[in-house]
């Protein structure tokens, strides 16, 4: 897809750019150790009584400064690509993140879905199956009225909230979430009434 070669290119350039600061890396160190080396062998020369101009010492030291300089410009300039690359990234594998949130609430919504199809045809029967399923139309209608009119839902709640007592109260319990599903036939005569 054109999301996964935009991540393989931003990768590719990603490690491009690691490469280089490595590189850039490297060159201080050389830089550092030419600076030690010209240290001691000026040292060394110093004990045989030989001493360089100190035209040649500015010279040196100003070349040194100028690639110091010119390095910490690529470091710099290398860091900030590297950020700019990790924030595409990062906004990328966040869109991915997304999606895969959604799949899996779509996911979720579909089993919720099914399992309101199972208990609807447990409680009013399968509408194939049961010929005169029309008759009980407005059976349905009423107990599935609150989830399209507000005003019956609130009707419907105000009429549940009357027997609404404390937990601690003999007669009392929780209001069912859902349907309240029938248990399985305790007798075989009452399974025969049943189906």
């Amino acid at each position: 897809s054109q999301e996964q070669e935009l991540k393989a290119a931003a990768d590719s350039v990603l490690s491009e750019v690691r490469k280089k600061q490595a590189d850039t890396k490297r060159m201080v160190d050389i830089l550092r150790s030419l600076e030690k080396l010209r240290k001691l062998r000026k040292e060394a020369a110093a004990r045989k009584g030989v001493c360089p101009p100190p035209s040649a010492d500015e010279a040196f030291e100003s070349q040194v400064e100028s690639l110091r300089t010119l390095l910490k410009k690529r470091t710099e300039l290398y860091e900030a690509e590297e950020r700019a690359l990790r924030v595409m990234l990062e906004g990328e594998q966040e869109e991915e993140r997304k999606r895969e949130m959604e799949k899996k609430q779509k996911k979720e919504r579909e089993k919720l879905l099914q399992q309101k199809r199972e208990i609807d045809s447990k409680l009013f029967g399968e509408p194939d199956e049961f010929p005169l399923a029309h008759l009980l139309q407005p059976f349905r209608d009423y107990y599935l009225q609150a989830e399209h009119s507000v005003a019956a839902l609130i009707q419907i709640r105000h009429e549940w909230d009357q027997y609404l007592v404390p937990a601690d109260h003999p007669e009392g319990s929780c209001i069912p979430p859902g349907w309240v599903l029938p248990s399985l036939p305790s007798s075989d005569t009452w399974a025969t009434a049943v189906r």
